[in-house]
């Protein structure tokens, strides 16, 4: 779809869903990229303390509301309303962070009826993740007609993994069925790969660390390697996820405690991670706090998953014969220094230091809503 010579600039809205909060962007092209018009989030959703903020690019807050959110779909109306308010157009795209496509769908691409009955035959590599994209994919198609909707998946970027990387240790049946390792924050790492540019070495490791956490190994800007694997479980521990396990405690789930498939998915996903460590407490601010404080729960939690993303480093450097440039984002990775140093300790061997003026250790901020901005706009023009 080619846009007309003198038309206005068309502005494109980035939808990126969490489990309780959806956030969004509307962008319009300037310079050549992306240009960032207004941001915001509704947050608490399906909670009694919701809220709708919106704000503009310098950080001044155009609106702020706070009210009951009972769904994704009904942030997504409110938000509808607010920009009508602020006399902002119908977007000419409408762009969504997909987690998972499943084997089938592992390049950004316009949302067809094709491609969204893809997703629903996917739902078992996501269960968690698909069905409120889908109903948020339906509410947005219904609220912004008029816009060109696309998927863009966060396991596109790893598509790039080897054989030796993307299959499991399992007869090549699975393979061939779909289980493999996707890898996960795809987005993320690809707005470190655009920022960076041709400053971004041959060797790199990015650690998008958050809630949800992963490290990727780069050669030459492409992903060779990554934590999590098959879903967003594995990998490092995180929020309340327990990443890798010995396949036998899962064997010992289901044959000593007799948990079914629906309450082990809770376990590992929901009760598992930091929280497992620290009596449900999975915020890395409050963990920091509690084990100053002498919360032993809470310093095995930091322990435990400091040493995990470290040994993962490690392991990355083993691969790739040394690290020219490690980046940590995402919400842990950007703000807690406290644990960018505790991840950093022991890899001074490898030039790995966090604070020096070497600058092979970096904190970036991650741009998923810009970055998936970028291939809406190039799909609009193909």
């Amino acid at each position: 779809m080619n846009t007309k010579e003198g038309a206005s600039p068309q502005t494109i809205l980035v939808l990126n869903s969490g489990s309780s909060s959806l956030k969004f962007g509307l962008f319009a092209r300037a310079d050549g990229d992306e240009s960032l018009l207004l941001e915001g989030s509704a947050q608490g959703i399906g909670r009694g303390d919701g809220s709708l903020r919106i704000s503009a690019p310098d950080g001044r807050v155009l609106v702020q509301q706070d009210r009951v959110l009972e769904s994704q779909t009904d942030a997504l109306q409110k938000l509808s309303a607010v920009l009508a308010g602020q006399h902002h157009a119908q977007p000419a795209a409408v762009g969504h962070r997909v987690v998972h496509g499943g084997p089938h769908l592992r390049t950004h691409q316009r949302l067809t009826p094709e491609v969204r009955r893809n997703l629903e035959d996917a739902v078992h590599f996501a269960p968690l993740h698909i069905p409120p994209a889908l109903a948020l994919i339906d509410e947005a198609q219904q609220i912004f007609g008029g816009a060109v909707h696309f998927a863009c998946f966060d396991t596109a970027f790893h598509a790039t993994l080897p054989p030796r990387a993307a299959q499991l240790a399992l007869p090549r049946r699975y393979a061939d069925a779909g289980v493999i390792r996707y890898g996960f924050h795809g987005l993320s790492y690809e707005s470190l790969v655009a920022q960076l540019g041709a400053t971004l070495p041959p060797r790199a490791v990015f650690a998008h660390l958050g809630n949800g956490s992963s490290v990727c190994a780069l050669r030459d800007g492409q992903s060779v390697d990554t934590s999590m694997g098959m879903t967003p479980t594995g990998g490092v521990p995180m929020g309340t996820r327990c990443g890798d396990l010995d396949p036998g405690v899962l064997l010992y789930l289901l044959r000593v405690e007799k948990l079914d498939a629906d309450a082990l998915e809770t376990l590992l996903n929901r009760h598992s991670g930091l929280a497992g460590y620290a009596d449900g407490e999975s915020d890395m601010q409050a963990l920091e706090q509690r084990a100053a404080a002498g919360d032993a729960h809470a310093a095995l939690a930091l322990d435990a998953f400091a040493a995990a993303v470290r040994k993962t480093i490690g392991g990355y450097a083993a691969l790739l014969g040394g690290i020219d440039l490690l980046v940590f984002t995402g919400g842990i990775g950007e703000h807690s220094a406290e644990m960018r140093k505790r991840i950093c300790e022991g890899l001074a061997f490898l030039g790995l230091r966090e604070g020096d003026a070497s600058g092979k250790v970096r904190a970036i901020h991650t741009e998923e809503e810009k970055q998936i901005a970028r291939h809406c706009r190039a799909l609009l023009r193909s």
